[in-house]
């Protein structure tokens, strides 16, 4: 088994630029694009709000501030969020385990700082 320095995980982090976030109520999958949460408006628009991540540490990436989304479905389920580029590639995802994992009865979600980006190890 190999395993990649803490530092070289922190400057593959750091060398990315996530600029989005989406919301998800299964896995994303590899491609990012499965299980998405559209947002309760006509037309269905993409759960999808700007998010922006501090410098790695640790090899990992954390938000640096909560990401607030509204308009979703009441108590909508949400799971997991993937993260995007300016240029719409997809970068990551990960799975919501802090906190609620629905919307509240306003159609209100938040991920919050302790979401985070992460290099594993391969096992």
């Amino acid at each position: 088994m190999s395993t990649f320095h803490v530092n070289f995980k922190n400057a593959m982090l750091d060398a990315i630029s996530p600029v989005s976030m989406r919301l998800h109520d299964g896995d994303p999958g590899s491609s990012g694009t499965a299980n998405q949460v559209y947002e309760d408006v006509s037309p269905a628009e993409l759960a999808q709000e700007a998010c922006a991540f501090a410098d790695a540490s640790g090899g990992e990436r954390a938000l640096s501030a909560n990401v607030e989304f509204t308009n979703l479905q009441a108590d909508q389920k949400v799971t997991w969020f993937s993260v995007w580029t300016a240029g719409g590639d997809f970068v990551g995802r990960g799975e919501i385990t802090e906190g609620d994992t629905s919307a509240n009865s306003s159609g209100e979600f938040t991920v919050t700082t302790q979401s985070k980006l992460q290099l594993l190890d391969p096992s």
